[in-house]
């Protein structure tokens, strides 16, 4: 195992099992004194000493067994804050299965404040440890000198991860590449070290710890020879495959009797994230049915009031994983609107547009409902179906797909929703296309929390009408 692993994590270990009986002591002595649960006496939080190794040895198992000492998942505070709170949740457990067996004397509440009071201590001295650790020279973790071969566009997105991330312990030195850019001086401010030719020779003038190859397939041939010429220096070589950007969105890898396996077309959200997006538009869009039962009434008597028509328009969408479905609206347009625009658009030998604001076809009541979006309320319908959600990229229509770049396709890898990141930022106000962008934003950083926020904002950007036509 590498030192610089060893020596922050024998620092976190050592410092658990140091807090863990404070943790402990402080627990038993709020419960003595906290006004909750049956009176206890002078003198009961003095424990044993055996329950205090025991609840060491429970918390040390169970954060060891969990992965709580691994590295290079600590610089993610949040995702390691939440590590390590399901680590506490067990440790507790297993600590309360052992005590029924020896000592019973500890109260549930007891429990409770150690739980509480044992996690705040260990995440705080993490956060101490981890800001002390990685400061420059404190010899906690010993920074390794990665070398990239391969200046394309994937070696220049492995360089800049790893710019990004010093806390991680790696330290860019430069570049290797056998191509044109060979020549240059700087790239994204790393040297270029120079060609394979001489890779043994930079690998020694540079003092090189590992040498990370983002070279492209068909370029495979110069990694095997790569290796053998490292074969008698002591270095790392790890290999990243120039197949990211075929992914929809994210590659996914895992072993299979021992050989990797990438997923180029893995779900966004998927188990526990989608049933709760799923529950959520069940619960919300369900509510927001019942309270607009009313308002739908009143605007479909006033469409067919207004003018000769159905009163809802259905229209074929592309939905999340291209999956085609009858997305369903308010009609706020004359009847054959889209034959009738098709026509003009041959007539005038134009392209047909998907939607201005000067449209002759929209009816006096559709334009006041487009105004305030009312006319999408009737997707709701949708939503309870499972063809939407309530959040999302907007359904594209089908032909406007079929000129999307691949780039663009990605937007589709999340269910389609009645509003989204793209609509509380400006909506059709912007050119055909140029909300991929927004909604790609959605994709890559989808949280239930992000769907609440959106969410909170679609009212105040309705009203706004910014875009709306």
């Amino acid at each position: 195992m590498e030192r610089r692993i060893e020596r922050l994590a024998i620092l976190l270990f050592v410092g658990d099992a140091l807090l863990t009986p404070l943790g402990l002591y402080l627990a038993s002595y709020l419960r003595v004194r906290l006004p909750f649960g049956e009176p206890i006496g002078a003198g009961g939080e003095v424990l044993p000493w055996p329950v205090y190794l025991l609840a060491v040895v429970c918390w040390s198992g169970a954060l060891l067994g969990g992965g709580a000492y691994d590295i290079e998942r600590l610089p993610r505070r949040w995702s390691a804050l939440a590590r390590l709170t399901a680590i506490a949740a067990v440790a507790t457990i297993l600590f309360a299965g052992v005590l029924y067996l020896t000592f019973r004397e500890v109260s549930r509440l007891q429990f409770g404040y150690f739980f509480v009071l044992n996690l705040l201590l260990l995440s705080m001295f993490r956060a101490l440890a981890l800001g002390w650790g990685m400061a420059a020279g404190r010899g906690m973790i010993e920074r390794r000198r990665v070398v990239v071969v391969g200046a394309g566009e994937l070696g220049r997105a492995v360089a800049r991860a790893l710019q990004a991330e010093p806390m991680r312990g790696y330290l860019p030195v430069g570049f290797i590449d056998d191509g044109p850019r060979a020549a240059a001086g700087q790239l994204d401010g790393l040297p270029m070290l120079g060609t394979t030719q001489g890779l043994t020779e930079i690998v020694r003038q540079h003092r090189v710890d590992e040498l990370w190859s983002a070279l492209p397939p068909n370029a495979y041939d110069r990694l095997h020879r790569m290796v053998g010429d490292l074969e008698r220096i002591p270095i790392r070589i790890k290999v990243i495959p120039d197949y990211f950007s075929l992914a929809l969105v994210r590659a996914r890898t895992e072993m299979l009797g021992g050989i990797p396996i990438i997923g180029l077309r893995e779900p966004v959200i998927e188990g526990v994230p989608r049933v709760m997006k799923r529950v959520f538009d069940l619960i919300v869009g369900g509510t927001l049915l019942l309270v607009c039962l009313p308002g739908l009434a009143l605007l479909a008597a006033w469409i067919r009031l207004d003018s000769a028509g159905p009163i809802f328009f259905r229209q074929r969408r592309v939905g999340e994983n291209g999956r085609l479905f009858e997305m369903l609206k308010f009609r706020t347009m004359v009847t054959n609107a889209e034959a009738r625009l098709e026509e003009e658009a041959r007539q005038a030998g134009a392209e047909v547009v998907h939607k201005r604001r000067d449209d002759p076809r929209v009816t006096r009541v559709g334009r006041m409902m487009r105004r305030f979006s009312l006319d999408e309320l009737p997707q709701l319908f949708n939503v309870l179906r499972g063809e939407m959600s309530l959040v999302g990229p907007r359904p594209e229509l089908p032909w406007l797909v079929e000129r999307y770049q691949p780039w663009q396709r990605k937007r589709f890898a999340v269910p389609q929703g009645i509003t989204g990141w793209w609509q509380i930022n400006g909506r059709s106000d912007k050119p055909m296309h140029l909300n991929t962008d927004e909604d790609l934003f959605y994709v890559y950083n989808y949280s239930m929390w992000l769907d609440i926020r959106i969410l909170a904002r679609t009212p105040w950007a309705v009203v706004r009408g910014r875009g709306a036509f």
